[in-house]
Parts: structure tokens; sequence; C-alpha cells
């Protein structure tokens, strides 16, 4: 049995042809989605219900933007890899300029009580999981540059 199974895969050629277009599903932005998402769903939903189902909201939306993120890093394409790096620069802008905001309004509300002011306010747990997005973020860039890395160690011909 084993034989016929080996001759019969030596006789066919089980080459893959080669795709020049990349998925979109490696190029789309998972984690920047997430971010934006808790941020959306922070602001748009009452405060109340948010505060009691956060938990669940940040398990729905992290977990799943760490697995997809994770599929990226197998993929060592440029184009992939400079979207990579542009989507977690502007994960970092989102996130900055939201704990900016709020980080000003606590200090408008407490220091210079000025009232009116339209500010963002996160609460402990949004600011955990966005940290926690951006944690991955973090993570995925080093993977990505070790790809990098390894990609260009193989054109290297003293290797």
């Amino acid at each position: 049995m084993a034989k016929l199974f080996l001759s019969f895969y030596q006789t066919k050629n089980f080459t893959m042809a080669p795709s020049s277009k990349t998925s979109s599903f490696l190029i789309f932005p998972w984690g920047l989605l997430s971010i934006v998402l808790v941020l959306v769903l922070n602001i748009a939903l009452d405060d109340a219900w948010f505060n009691k189902n956060w938990s669940w909201i940040a398990l729905v939306l992290i977990i799943p933007a760490a697995i997809l993120e994770n599929f990226k890093v197998g993929y060592s394409t440029m184009r992939i890899m400079f979207l990579k790096v542009f989507f977690s620069l502007l994960s970092f802008l989102v996130a900055g300029m939201a704990i900016g905001s709020a980080v000003t309004g606590y200090h408008i509300k407490k220091f210079q009580e000025i009232s009116g002011v339209k500010t963002v306010r996160l609460p402990w747990y949004v600011i955990l999981a966005l940290a926690i997005l951006l944690l991955i973020q973090i993570v995925q860039l080093f993977s990505m540059l070790k790809a990098v890395k390894r990609e260009f160690m193989q054109l290297d011909p003293d290797q």
C-alpha cells in the first residue's frame, strides 16, 4: 500500500501555481478594525449596558483580531508587510488620539474646571482593551521583522 502511494505521489506533480494577487483577507486591517469598533461601541452604546457587557465585547473583538492578525505572520510578501506596518501605525494613531482626548477631558474636568467641553470618556476597561490590542500590534510587528530578516538571510550568498 505504501509503495503504491509513493509511486502515485512521485509520478504526479503537486506544485501549486504562483498567484500574483494577494488575498484581501491578508491585507485587511483586523487589529485596526477592532480598535475602531471598541471606540465606536464605547461612544455609541449606553454606559450602563456597556459597563455590564464590556468583557464579552472585548472578548469578541480582541481574540479574533489576535488570531486573524497572526495569520499574516506566515506570509512575507513585501506588500503585506508594508500594509501591516502602515495599519499598525494607523492603529497607534487612532488609539493615541482617543486616549489623549480622554486624558485631556480628565485634566479639564479635574484641574481647569471648564464645563461644556466635548471629550471622549474612556472607562478603564476600554483603555485595557486598547492596550491589549496595541500589544498585539507590537508583537505582530516584531514577528514581521523576524520574517523579513529570515527572507533577507535566504538571499545572502554567504549564509
